[in-house]
């Protein structure tokens, strides 16, 4: 890699106890960057010396998803936001996208990196975020913490967007769970019209081959395991199987399957969210935070290689 800045800014390496598990989160949006395991790659890389692709491992606050036209009424007051997808006429994902995290605490197996959300046009709220990482040999825990700097309450909502795969695994052949059992409709700009119970399209409960999907889909409804957590999977024919888990809060789950991830003719975005597209409008799934409060939720990656 040649001298200058990378687009997507410092770049921290992590490394598990035993050096099995190695990871890379890029400065631009705290996004997880690169996960492998044994060699083996989990969270699929990008090339150097370009913007971060396809929204990959980014951090989605303080909404996840979309907001119809930018626009958005809450408590009697109606805002403005810029329209970030002017293509669709949408605000998209978040204020920090595009953001430069901070380092707080580093250490070879954890990275916290914190960013400010500024009172601004359409949002005039002040967050403080904080994102951190901590690899282990069996997996990665991502917490994600946001307080309310502000004198006024603050509406909040969060997601991630990773991308997941299988090292050299030919992605047409891996198989995706994921137990929502509820869909939710959306329309040519991608945003909801409604509720639906999975069908033969959409049903990702029993297992489907994910060279047969093609999905840009939030699902809810979801079933969570005996110690409270949402997964969803992805395994490869011969038993190898990456997780991802979703905690308390994270009670939608977006499946995004696309041909234009770099060097993948093929990848799948699992993306854990605290609420749905144009939550700043429906109030679903929207958390307000009062003055000083603080939020604090994760999700995390498990693997079986």
């Amino acid at each position: 890699m040649s001298s200058r800045e990378d687009p997507t800014g410092r770049q921290f390496s992590l490394r598990s106890a035993s050096g099995r598990a190695t990871a890379t989160v890029a400065q631009v949006g705290a996004s997880l960057r690169h996960v492998a395991v044994g060699g083996v790659d989990v969270v699929p890389p990008y090339p150097h010396g370009g913007p971060t692709p396809a929204a990959s491992g980014i951090v989605l606050v303080p909404w996840p998803n979309r907001v119809r036209d930018g626009r958005w009424t809450q408590r009697g007051e109606t805002r403005q936001l810029a329209l970030s997808e002017p293509a669709l006429g949408n605000a998209s994902h978040g204020l920090l996208r595009f953001a430069p995290f901070e380092p707080v605490e580093l250490s070879d197996a954890a990275a916290a990196l914190g960013a400010r959300v500024y009172p601004q046009t359409g949002y005039p709220f002040h967050l403080d975020v904080t994102i951190r990482y901590t690899l282990h040999d069996d997996g990665l825990d991502v917490t994600h913490s946001i307080t309310n700097l502000g004198d006024d309450d603050a509406p909040v909502a969060l997601g991630q967007h990773p991308y997941l795969c299988i090292g050299d695994a030919d992605a047409s052949d891996l198989v995706l769970r994921s137990p929502g059992a509820t869909f939710i409709r959306t329309d040519e700009r991608k945003l909801p019209t409604g509720r639906a119970a999975v069908d033969d399209a959409t049903d990702l409960r029993a297992g489907r081959r994910l060279g047969d999907l093609d999905l840009d889909t939030a699902y809810t409804d979801l079933a969570r395991d005996a110690d409270g957590r949402v997964r969803t999977s992805l395994s490869a024919p011969d038993g190898r199987r990456i997780t991802l888990w979703q905690g308390a809060g994270f009670d939608y789950v977006q499946v995004f399957t696309t041909d234009r991830y770099p060097g993948r003719s093929l990848a799948v975005a699992v993306e854990p969210m605290t609420a749905p597209a144009d939550a700043f409008n429906s109030g679903d799934g929207l958390r307000w935070l009062v003055s000083g409060e603080n939020w604090t939720t994760g999700w995390g990656l498990e693997w079986q290689l």
